[in-house]
Formats: structure tokens, sequence, C-alpha cells
């Protein structure tokens, strides 16, 4: 049942309670059968056997287990002394399993952060008798008594209230505390940060006391919802896990189609059915790029390793290229975009004319922000260089503003000693000190501009009418608005009330004050819109202050729409994803408005990187492409549930992250370019020279070292790539993108076919044509030179697959990590071929001097053969 617009009498009755007595013990019971205790429920959790299964389904990963099983039985009836081809296929099948399982499991780490919001403890009302329970004893229809400092253990409706603020940033995001009150109206469809009349769970009492019947337990109450969304929430596939998947799957298609047809021909050529098995094994090996998971991983490490020097915290290594994705940047407000620091922006005293705070201050000016300072309550001290404060923070900006004018409040408080107060009351919105001068007595009222009790009423009041249009032109730039007056006495009244004080005063001046936006936050958006990223903000604040700020920082432009959480409440899932392109203002809205926009931007086909704090947050992050959580004002909840924290809390820290995650992205594609040029090429290597009568042209120990040696190693120098300095001039890349697309297709077929031609070329003259007298022609002979040009031609062709440019324009040493490490993969395909024992381990023979000048011609065409095509596709204005 709603009860936040039903009479106290009414939700009383309900639970059969009493306000001064509570629930007896056997209505306690009868309600705990009835509700249940106090807990969230947790959702099941996935066995770490299931998610090993799960894992092993992988098309690639299958074909691996099969030709390692295939390769083991070789091992066995073969070569009983060599293991090390199967020891190397499930070496790399347990690594990449190993890795897929560490990405999972923050979703039961975010619900377990949620149980840890809920307060231990709770003073209730039972049988007459006050008395201390745990709370997850708690029922409807308990007594609740709450003070300052007190969590807030369960939703309840406040009966009685003094004062009562409560800091509720872990449902809405707004840090700034609410005032409560028994007797406020509360509107059916009111978002949780306008209901006035009930306190939630998880949230703090940051003043005042009050007593409340409790209306909701456990899973019933607005925290229970969160979990319940976080539970229901499922994650998807990142878009490059969606890119892998698609390329494994291509590559099995192709590995099962080569594999059958060379088998089929292999054993219809009279081979054995244990050779012909060995030979589909070998293009199975062939087939797939073993070190691909590997490097890939190691992209993103070393993207993860950037982005911390950068102030973000990647807790899932695939968000790194998913960042590198984003279209669409969801960004809460308070602390985010805006310093989450309460700050004066402009002053008026009256008769002069309103100023902006940075201009110099007269005597009116310096003194109502005197008398405001004089009447609050806030401090800020200085500790060690850092500034903490105390207090309210509307207070604490008057008086930072106090100080930044040179009037030290120390000072000031000496120099007009309080001598009486009557304190801020939430239905009053206003409070009044007296204080002492040379010449008498002040005493001064600081509060909301419409309760301040100062007749404007007359139309002639010049007064009246100056200060109206003042307070909505501060309004009107979302200005928080606060109002001061004050009264003189020669003598200290004896009645010191508030008919006395607060009567006849005399009107002195207004501040208008916000959270005002961080001064990157500008330039960041900017920077987000010319790469093509539409930056959203989504915000628990209302709509007109998140308006203002939003078109200050340049996320709100001409057309562009706000939308509240009461709007969207009365429209569609399938109009808001219709229209959710006209909005980028989306305030005052719930936990599961934020997953509706979210979802509502996805099913456009956009990828979303969404910013957030609160327990409020953490579904949408969860649901989010990319959820980024703050580091300094978040919630251990919105931590565990997002896949990026930034140790900073600042928005321009997201797009240096999406410029990293573009780097890591496009050095993804180069690796898969560079591998799978070599390893497509390998397939038809094989295939063509079955079909031709020739033979095997390489075995399976061959092809897996030059996959792992010549490809492996100075692929992971891809990695190191430095980021093109256009790359945040591209547009995002689109989900459903093909990691193919823009031309990856053609540039693989070149260089395959580079390689298939120069390769068999290489075979066939070792094979079949004699060059040298020295070295008869012999199968092995045409192994050893398909190995060496193939291996060879393979580690040169990383400095092709680097950059976009002419090797000559970029050089062959501007990344020393990978030159050394080609250098060393030459170094050790050399070796393997020319030491006797590494030679007859891999079954490779001695090559004349003449053998070896041709391979090594033919394997450095493949740099001719791209260089070429680099410089048509420039002249016909194409990207590489």
């Amino acid at each position: 049942m709603n009860f936040k617009t039903k009479k106290t009498d009414f939700i009383i009755d309900e639970f059969n309670s009493h306000p001064k007595k509570g629930l007896t013990s056997k209505e306690v019971e009868q309600y705990k059968e009835q509700f249940g205790l106090n807990q969230f429920e947790e959702a099941e959790s996935v066995s770490l056997f299931s998610k090993v299964i799960d894992q092993l389904q992988d098309v690639t990963v299958i074909i691996l287990i099969f030709a390692g099983v295939i390769s083991t039985y070789i091992a066995i009836t073969e070569h009983p002394d060599d293991f090390s081809e199967p020891i190397v296929i499930f070496s790399i099948i347990l690594i990449n399993v190993i890795i897929a399982i560490r990405q999972e499991g923050k979703a039961e780490k975010a619900l377990a952060s949620l149980q840890s919001l809920s307060a231990p403890k709770a003073r209730v009302i039972r049988n007459g008798q006050e008395e201390v329970i745990d709370a997850i004893e708690l029922v409807p229809g308990d007594i609740l008594l709450l003070e300052s400092g007190n969590k807030i253990p369960a939703d309840a409706r406040l009966l009685s209230s003094s004062n009562l603020q409560v800091e509720e940033s872990a449902l809405t995001g707004e840090s700034i505390p609410v005032e409560k009150n028994e007797n406020a109206e509360v509107e059916e469809n009111s978002p949780i940060g306008d209901i006035f009349n009930t306190v939630f769970s998880g949230t703090l009492v940051t003043k005042g006391r009050a007593k409340a019947i409790v209306v909701a337990t456990g899973m019933d109450t607005e925290m229970g919802s969160v979990a319940d969304l976080l539970n229901r929430t499922k994650e998807g596939k990142t878009p490059l896990q969606s890119r892998m998947d698609r390329l494994g799957k291509q590559i099995s298609i192709l590995a099962l189609i080569a594999g059958i047809i060379i088998f089929t021909l292999s054993f219809m050529q009279g081979e054995a059915l244990i050779t012909s098995l060995m030979t589909a094994v070998s293009l199975a090996v062939a087939a797939v790029p073993e070190t691909l998971p590997v490097i890939v991983t190691i992209t993103l490490a070393y993207g993860v390793q950037n982005m911390v020097e950068r102030n973000a915290i990647i807790r899932t290594i695939p968000s790194v290229e998913t960042l590198g994705s984003a279209s669409v940047i969801a960004s809460d407000k308070t602390g985010t975009l805006t310093q989450n620091q309460m700050t004066i922006q402009k002053i008026w005293a009256f008769p002069h004319e309103p100023i902006e705070i940075n201009n110099t201050f007269n005597e009116d000016e310096n003194w109502v922000l005197k008398m405001m300072s004089l009447a609050s309550n806030a401090a800020i001290e200085d500790r060690d260089g850092e500034e903490v404060n105390s207090g309210d923070p509307t207070e604490t900006a008057i008086i930072r503003l106090l100080q930044k004018k040179g009037f030290p409040k120390n000072e000031l408080d000496n120099a007009y000693p309080r001598i009486h107060e009557i304190p801020f009351d939430s239905s009053r919105k206003m409070m009044t000190t007296v204080h002492e001068l040379d010449e008498g007595y002040i005493s001064i009222t600081k509060g909301a501009f419409d309760h301040l009790p100062v007749d404007f009423s007359a139309a002639a009041d010049e007064v009246g009418q100056k200060a109206k249009s003042t307070h909505d032109s501060f309004a009107h730039d979302a200005l928080r608005v606060i109002a001061v007056g004050y009264k003189k006495y020669a003598q200290l009244p004896e009645n010191l009330s508030t008919e006395e004080l607060e009567s006849g005063i005399t009107f002195a001046g207004i501040v208008g004050m916000i959270d005002p936006p961080r001064e990157e936050s500008l330039q960041a958006v900017k920077e987000a819109k010319s790469a093509g990223i539409k930056t959203i903000m989504i915000t628990g604040d209302h709509a007109a202050t998140a308006s203002a700020i939003a078109e200050k920082i340049g996320i709100l432009e001409k057309g562009d729409k706000t939308i509240t959480g009461v709007e969207m409440s009365e429209i569609s899932d399938e109009k808001l994803t219709e229209t959710i392109r006209d909005y980028s203002v989306y305030a005052r809205v719930s936990p599961e408005d934020k997953i509706r926009i979210v979802k509502a931007w996805q099913s456009h086909g956009e990828v979303v990187a969404m910013t957030g704090d609160g327990v409020n947050d953490a579904p949408a992050l969860k649901a989010a492409d990319v959820g980024t959580a703050m580091g300094i004002a978040g919630t251990e909840v919105a931590k565990n549930a997002a896949d990026m924290v930034l140790t900073d809390d600042k928005f321009d820290t997201i797009v240096h992250a999406v410029e990293e995650g573009r780097r890591v992205y496009e050095n993804i594609k180069k690796t898969v370019y560079f591998l799978l040029s070599c390893n497509i090429s390998e397939i038809f290597i094989m295939l063509i020279a079955v079909i031709l009568g020739w033979g095997l042209p390489l075995i399976a120990i061959q092809l897996l070292f030059i996959n792992v040696v010549a490809d492996g190693i100075p692929g992971f120098a891809l990695s190191r790539e430095k980021a093109d300095p256009t790359i945040m001039k591209n547009r995002p890349t689109a989900k459903g993108e093909s990691i193919f697309a823009n031309g990856g297709y053609l540039n693989i077929t070149i260089a395959s076919l580079a390689f298939i031609i120069t390769t068999l070329i290489g075979f066939y003259i070792g094979a079949f044509v004699g060059v040298d007298s020295a070295i008869p022609t012999s199968h092995e002979v045409g192994q050893t030179m398909a190995f060496i040009i193939l291996g060879w031609s393979s580690v040169l062709h990383i400095f092709n697959a680097r950059s976009k440019e002419s090797i000559f324009k970029v050089g062959i040493t501007s990344n020393l990590n990978l030159f050394w490490l080609a250098l060393l993969s030459i170094v050790l395909l050399t070796l393997v071929a020319t030491v006797p024992f590494l030679a007859d381990i891999f079954n490779l023979v001695d090559l004349s001097t003449v053998h070896w000048l041709i391979a090594i011609g033919l394997a450095f065409s493949i740099l001719i053969v791209v260089e070429l095509q680099k410089l048509i596709m420039r002249k016909m204005n194409k990207t590489f």
C-alpha cells in the first residue's frame, strides 16, 4: 500500500498500533510472519563449476579442445617423448577461461554492499516501553524514535518531528539535507526527493528528532526496490565481447569447413586415418589465433594501467574498450559536473543594483553579508591546508564568501556577540539571532525570501517591487535565494519572543547561490561533442536548477528539452524510446527512471556510459554499458555495481578515459588485422598445397611456433601503440559494427594473398626446384623454406599493422618495445631453423645460402605489397 498520502490516523489503525504504546509482542510476531525480516533478498549465485562450463562452450575453445585431444593422442602414439604441442594448446585454453571468470561476480558484491547500509540497531516503542532492538527485527507498525546521527532502518511515516533534516543522497543523489515535516502535503506521484512526510531506509538524520511509524521493511522499502532492481538487472556483453564472439564463430566456421575439406582430401589421397586427422589438427591450429585472447587482454590491461594514471580505476577489463565505443555519456550533476559546494553567485543590498560576487563590495553589501554570517551556525576550519566544513551547506557558502572578502568569522562573532537565538524551524523556514552593538542591540532574521516577515504587499512600495523583481531574476538563473532583515534596539527588549523580534523588521538584501559547474566540465563536454558523443544529465535535483547548470556547461542546447520523473511516469516505454533523443536533462528521477533512460538510449544502438554515486544509481550503473562510480563521494554499492571508478569524481576524467578506450580498440583492431592476415593465409596455404598434391607445406608444431613466436611476441607490443592524433575527432564505433569495418576485410585479404603466394612459391622452390646442387630438393627443404618465409614475413608485417601511415613516415623504432620484440622473434625463428637439435624438434633441415636469400627476399615482399596498398588508398582518399 502507498502510505505517503494517507492520514497518519489511518496508518496507525491499519497496523493496529499506538503512538505511545507501539505494538505488542504478539503483534510483532504476527507481522514478522506476514512481512518477514527487515533485510534484503539476495540473488541466486552461480557456482564456479557452472561458470567454467559456460566458458568451455565457446566455439573457439571447443575447436582448441578438440585440437588438444587429437594432439595428445598423436603425441602418445607417435611421439611419446614430445607433449609440447598439447601442453601449449591446453595452457592457452586454461588462461582464457581464468581471465573470463575473473570478470564476473560484481553483482553479488553490489548487493552485499547494499546490505551494509542497513542500520544495525533501532530505537522503538513496544508494549508501552522504549527499547533498542536489532533493526532486522523491525516490522510495519513499529513506533520508531529518531534523533540526529541515526541511520534510518526502515521506511517510516512521521508522526511528530522537531527541526528534522535528513540526508537522502543514497536514494536521491543530492547531498543537501532535506527538511522533513509530518504535516507536509504530498502528491500521489511525487518523486522520493519531494516526499517530506516520510523517512526512508538507509538515509541519515543530520538534525532534529522525530517519532515515526514504520510502514515498510526489507524488500518493500525504497532501498529494497533498489536491491530488487539490482537482482533483476542483467548485464549484457560489451561491444568488444560481442565482436570477439562473432570473430570466433567466423574463424570456427572457416576452420571447420577447411578441416573437413583437408581431412577428406588427405584420406582420399590414401593417407592413414590418423595422418588425415593430424592434418586436420594442423589446420585447426593454423585457423585459431591462439595468442589473440592473450594479446587482447594485455592491450586492455595496459589501457587499465594508463587509466589509473588518469584517475580512473577499471573494475572489469573489457570496459576499457567499451568506453572507446561510448556514444552517450549520462552524467550525474552534483559533484561530477558541479563542484558539490554551494557557492554564492550574486548579492543584492537595497537600494543598490545586484552584483556578481567577484566585484568589490560597498559598505551595504558587506553589511548584508556580515548579518547573514552572524545569523549562521556553520563553521569552516583549515586543517593542514584542507577545508573542513560543518553545518548547513547554504550557511557554509555564506561564511566562505565572508572569509574570502577578508572578514574572519570568529572576529565578526567577537565584535557582535550573540546573546539570543530563535533556531531555524522548517515550518517557518527562517531563524533569528540577537547581537550586541556599540550603540545598542540588533536582531537579524535570515531565511527564505517568501517567508521573511516583511510586508511587500503595497503596490507603491519601492523596496517591495525591487525585491520581487530581483528575487525573480535570481530564481530565473536557478539560484537558491536567502534573504535577510534586521531590527535595531536601543535597549534589549524584556520579551525576546518571535512576535517581538520578527515583526516590523527592515529588509536588507538577498544572496543567490548555486552549486556551480566545475571549470573543466565545459571543455570536457565540448570535447565529447567533437568526438561524436552526446552528453546528457540525469539528476535527482529540480528541473530548473538542473537545466540552468546544463545550459551553462553546454549539455542543454537550442532545441533540447528537460523532462522530470513525474512526466516520465506518464509516458510508456515505447513513447520514451521514440522521443528519448529530444531530451538532454532528466530531473527528479527515480532509480527505475534511470534504468528506463539507459535502456531507451541503448535501444537506438547507443553505447551508454553512466556516472553515479548513490545507492539509487547502482541498478542503472549495472544496466549501462559502462557504469562509472565516484571514488570520493560514491557509496560502496555504486562502486561495486560499476565498471569504472573515478578517483577524482571529475567529468573530464570520463572523456580522457574514452580517449584511452578508443586507443585500446584501435590497437585491438590492429592486432586482429595482424594475426588474421597470417592465420587465414595459413589455412589456404595448407589447402592449396594439399589440393595440388604437394603434401603439407607446414606441420602442426611449425604452425604453432609461428603463431606464438612470430605473431604472438611482436603482437604484444601493439598494446603500447600511441593513439592517432585525430582519434577524438572520429565518430564513436557503433555497437553492432564489425571489427572488420572500414576496409578490414580488404586489408586482411591483400596481406593474406601476399603470405599465400610468397610461402607457396618458397615451398615449391624448396620441394621441386633445384637452386643449389649442395642441397637437393625435398619435402623437408620445402617445409623449411615455407617456415622461414611465413615466419619472417609475419614478423615484418607488424610494421605494416601498427599504423595507417607509411612505414617510412612512422619509422621502425618509434615503438621501441615493438622493434626489439620483432627482432627477438626473427632471431628465434632463425635459431630454430639453424641450430641442429632445435631444427630436429621442428622437422627442419639445412638450407643453402641461395635458399636463404630467396626466403628473405620473399619474406620482405609483404612490406612492399602493403606499402603500395597504403599509397593507392591515400591517392583514392580512403582510410587504410
